[in-house]
């Protein structure tokens, strides 16, 4: 089995599952008990809390463990837009479902969405958010990096417009037409999910200037089923799920310690091998897109230079994707056409038809996403199948 498709998950690390293991069977107590034992398990997920707070340059106080990045997302869009009531909220057309069917809800709900294009690299237009901003924008969720194309959003400019937007509130004195929970002078408030962004770019959330940042355990060689929210003191959600009061009564719930702990191991991988890990990546992500490049109609999918490490999408004319990802299948070559999360899906991939608009490229696109396994051998045998049966599909089509 040769496994390009490191966008849906990561394997979980060896050194991560042994630093689980524990959590399992001999340190299992529930965080919240008195007892030496849930004293124990507490100062674990603490430990994870304060590891994960480096990372990101904030605040212990300012991280939530989550399951995963879908309900980090969530929280933090149903958390700000259900504390203001109502508002305007700005997104983008590419980003991922977890964002976009949040937004929709709320659309549902009253409030108003813009959704910001993209050029034909993939970057969202700055101009568009500067004429989308008024002092009605309770909140812009823009992501990090894309799941399917790679591409890399220029998140400290953006922060950027929106620290200037709120200086001229400042000093125009605007009121919003409702009543704001917080000082006027703090939103809108800027969220960014950094689920396929954490294993390569900056984290540093003073740096990037994000309000509140979300992460996912399982695309970072970490577990499923665990996740993070950066979320700046100043800022109060509202929650969304109702319990106990563990993850300041945002998540509650008994706290998934071996997940937490894996997380934060594979935080601690990330801080020591990252940079070199993705120089790896980078030299054999740029070798395979010249090699698929050189196939007769072939064109990729988002910039070229503004992109993730790891990420190929590229296009193939005359080819149906889904069909040469079943082919590579029975070889045993795991890639797939866009988000794991819409494989079911018969619709074209709304990131490449915001590119392009052109359903025919959007079903021909093949997602390869390399990893830190990942050799050129292992490249060449996936190069070499993919022009195989690109040229054996379009021999089908021709005939039929």
């Amino acid at each position: 089995m040769l496994y390009f498709d490191h966008a849906a998950t990561t394997p979980t690390d060896e050194r991560v599952v042994k630093k689980m293991l524990p959590y399992f069977e001999v340190k299992f107590e529930n965080p919240s008990s008195l007892y030496k034992g849930g004293i124990e398990a507490k100062k674990a997920v603490e430990l994870s809390r304060k590891t994960l707070a480096k990372f990101f340059n904030c605040k212990s106080s300012e991280i939530i463990f989550t399951n995963g990045g879908t309900e980090s997302d969530n929280i933090a869009i149903f958390g700000v837009a259900r504390n203001f009531k109502k508002g305007h909220i700005i997104t983008s057309q590419i980003e991922h479902h977890a964002v976009l069917n949040s937004c929709k809800q709320l659309e549902r709900e009253g409030f108003k969405v813009t959704y910001l294009p993209v050029n034909k690299d993939g970057i969202v237009e700055i101009s568009a958010l500067k004429k989308a901003l008024t002092k009605d924008t309770i909140l812009v969720s823009i992501m990090y990096a894309n799941n399917e194309i790679g591409t890399v959003q220029p998140v400290a400019k953006i922060s950027e417009i929106i620290r200037n937007f709120r200086k001229k509130l400042e000093i125009r004195n605007e009121k919003l037409d409702f009543q704001s929970p917080i000082s006027n002078l703090l939103f809108p408030f800027f969220h960014s999910d950094a689920c396929q962004a954490t294993q390569y770019l900056e984290m540093n959330v003073e740096k990037l200037g994000v309000d509140l940042l979300t992460i996912n355990g399982s695309k970072i060689y970490g577990p499923k089923g665990i996740g993070a929210l950066y979320v700046r003191d100043e800022i109060k959600l509202e929650p969304i799920l109702f319990g106990g009061e563990q993850e300041s009564g945002l998540r509650p719930g008994t706290e998934n310690v071996p997940g937490i702990v894996g997380l934060a191991e594979a935080i601690e991988i990330v801080t020591r091998c990252g940079k070199l890990e993705s120089r790896k990546e980078l030299k054999l992500r740029d070798y395979i897109i010249r090699e698929l490049l050189k196939i007769e109609g072939s064109r990729l999918n988002g910039s070229r230079i503004n992109r993730l490490p790891n990420n190929i999408n590229i296009s193939f004319e005359g080819v149906e994707g889904e069909s040469l990802v079943l082919y590579l299948d029975k070889e045993g070559i795991y890639c797939s056409t866009g988000s794991a999360c819409t494989s079911k899906s018969l619709a074209p991939s709304h990131v490449i038809m915001a590119l392009t608009n052109d359903a025919e490229i959007a079903h021909g696109s093949l997602r390869v996403t390399i990893g830190r396994s990942t050799t050129k051998a292992q490249a060449d045998k996936l190069i070499n199948a993919v022009k195989e049966y690109v040229k054996k599909l379009r021999e089908m089509s021709a005939v039929s």
